[in-house]
């Protein structure tokens, strides 16, 4: 078993990693299976999903962590390869254990609760699950309130942050304050790839980073932008726009996305 996470250290990252779990595939058993192989083509064959598959939880769980868990390896006769980091190692012996001691504290709930399972059960639908391919956790950094709208500024790690635009109301309802963690989500249809530098745009959020996948589909391709600190944006554009801004893998691109467009969201 690997070294343990301490124990605040892992309280703060379960919410997190309950988010990326909430799919169809059982993505601690992908990140170990990456650990053991050092190859994320090896370990998506393995548990039957498509390397894009297997990616998007990468990406998605790596999103959702202070520091990343996974990181690619360039160079080598292989061409590299991908690896857990140390911290993706403990978090994924953390997790393991409590799945241990969580079975073992259902079972005696279970022993002690009339229809306990049905209880059970409809407590796990308030687990959050979102359609947006983008999902970012952070800290409030900065707060500015206005007539009707509050403008909040989410540090999202790697020198990254995203500006938000939303309304007092909301605000309020969420109980953000300076500090507050929170989930920052975008749909990927609403981000804006750009490779132009120093281009003056509307948008207030522009993430700069470099391509690291490009895929083409039969009319729209997903592009995806790895930004400082490992975390990265997935955007939805034409092929056209791809073809005609030389996007591929190695380029540098930014992505654009507008503060109305970064929806805000905390544990209950």
């Amino acid at each position: 078993m690997t070294e343990l996470l301490e124990k605040n250290e892992t309280t703060a990252l379960l919410p997190k990693l309950k988010i990326a779990r909430g799919r169809r595939w059982d993505h601690l058993e992908l990140l170990e299976r990456i650990d053991a192989t050092g190859s994320i083509s090896s370990a998506a064959t393995a548990m039957g999903m498509s390397y894009k598959s297997a990616w998007e939880a990468v990406e998605s769980i790596n999103n959702l962590s202070e520091q990343p868990l996974v990181e690619r390896k360039a160079g080598g006769q292989k061409g590299g390869g991908t690896t857990l980091t140390t911290y993706g190692r403990r978090v994924v012996g953390a997790y393991r254990r409590l799945e241990q001691e969580q079975a073992q504290i259902l079972k005696a709930l279970g022993s002690v609760i009339d229809d306990f399972d049905e209880y059970y059960h409809l407590i796990r639908r308030y687990d959050m699950k979102t359609s947006a391919r983008n999902q970012f956790t952070g800290k409030v950094e900065s707060m500015k309130l206005g007539a009707v709208n509050a403008e909040v500024i989410v540090d999202i790690g790697g020198g990254n942050t995203l500006v938000a635009v939303i309304t007092n109301e909301s605000a309020e309802h969420l109980k953000l304050e300076i500090g507050s963690e929170v989930y920052a989500l975008v749909k990927a249809p609403w981000v804006i790839v750009t490779t132009s530098e120093g281009c003056k745009t509307s948008a207030r959020n522009e993430l700069h980073g470099t391509v690291v996948r490009c895929q083409e589909g039969a009319v729209n391709g997903e592009v995806i932008i790895e930004l400082a600190g490992g975390k990265t944006v997935a955007a939805i554009i034409t092929n056209d726009s791809i073809e005609s801004m030389g996007l591929k893998v190695g380029v540098k691109a930014s992505a654009l996305i507008k503060a109305s467009h970064v929806i805000l969201a905390v544990n209950a």
